[in-house]
């Protein structure tokens, strides 16, 4: 393993690196801080880096982990013996990571596609989360219903099939960074930029031959089962049904609170990351005290 320095952390503070071996994958992470294990599930389009304004922030208050998920960032995938696919499921991933991190319990902490994992994970792993923040998340078994984001979704799968990379991240970032109610030149250009990066990179790595198991029954038909404190966090910018998911969750999830944070699409904590780092930290700090 490696050290690494943060910019977000005072000078003393690092990063360990590493790769941890899970099912047939080595999955890439970074640690960094003391304390209560704190977990940050990348979103679908980006990888660990999208938490660069979190990871060094929350570092001082907790034991902060952030990793790459299986066929994204520095993340490896071997080829099987038998030449038969490598099945798998994020949560059972995450599970392997944090056993290979020796972390028995932790918060959770994730965006979209990481929120649904986290969700995932809670109800597979119960006892290993003591508080669930699940942030414009993915909903296993929800069907989207909005047929704006499913053409736009659509034009862009075809843009990356037909080899036009740059018009497939162009329709992403439109759909996800800018969100049905604003034009491109309504953004951060720093927050798009860094967005364009990660999924530029994302479309041209290898395929990942791997084959991803659902978690079974869906979480959609589960969410009673949640007993972990639990944060709903999403932007009132983002795509309809990220807010119908929202609003699942917390009619769903027993005490769950939501939180809509206002101007910002589907990565809110890229684009107001103070205010996000804040309403994150005042949350996990109340459930420090009711211990």
């Amino acid at each position: 393993m490696t050290t690494i320095s943060s910019p977000q952390s005072s000078p003393a503070m690092s990063a360990i690196t590493g790769f941890a071996e899970v099912n047939g994958a080595k999955l890439y992470y970074e640690v960094m801080g003391e304390g209560q294990p704190l977990v940050l599930i990348h979103a679908g389009i980006v990888d660990r880096r999208m938490w660069d304004d979190q990871f060094g922030v929350f570092a001082p208050h907790y034991r902060v982990i952030r990793y790459d998920v299986r066929g994204f960032g520095y993340s490896q995938t071997s080829e099987s013996s038998t030449h038969m696919p490598i099945t798998y499921a994020d949560h059972q991933d995450l599970y392997g990571l944090l056993k290979f991190l020796n972390i028995d319990q932790a918060f959770m902490l994730g965006v979209s596609n990481g929120g649904r994992i986290a969700l995932d994970f809670t109800l597979e792993y119960p006892n290993m989360v003591k508080a669930l923040i699940p942030v414009a998340p993915g909903l296993g078994g929800y069907e989207f219903t909005d047929e704006a984001t499913e053409q736009k979704d659509a034009e862009a799968d075809a843009a990356h099939d037909q080899g036009d990379i740059a018009q497939a991240v162009e329709l992403t970032l439109q759909l996800w960074v800018d969100g049905p109610q604003r034009t491109a030149d309504q953004v951060d250009p720093t927050v798009r930029e860094r967005v364009r990066e990660m999924t530029t990179y994302l479309c041209e790595l290898p395929e990942d031959k791997s084959e991803r198991q659902r978690l079974e029954p869906a979480a959609i038909s589960r969410l009673a089962e949640i007993r972990t404190p639990t944060l709903v966090l999403v932007g009132d910018r983002d795509v309809p049904d990220m807010l119908a998911i929202a609003d699942l969750l917390v009619t769903g999830v027993s005490g769950a609170e939501k939180v809509i944070m206002s101007g910002v699409a589907h990565l809110p904590n890229m684009e107001k990351p103070e205010e996000f780092n804040q309403i994150v930290l005042d949350f996990l700090s109340n459930q420090r005290v009711h211990q």
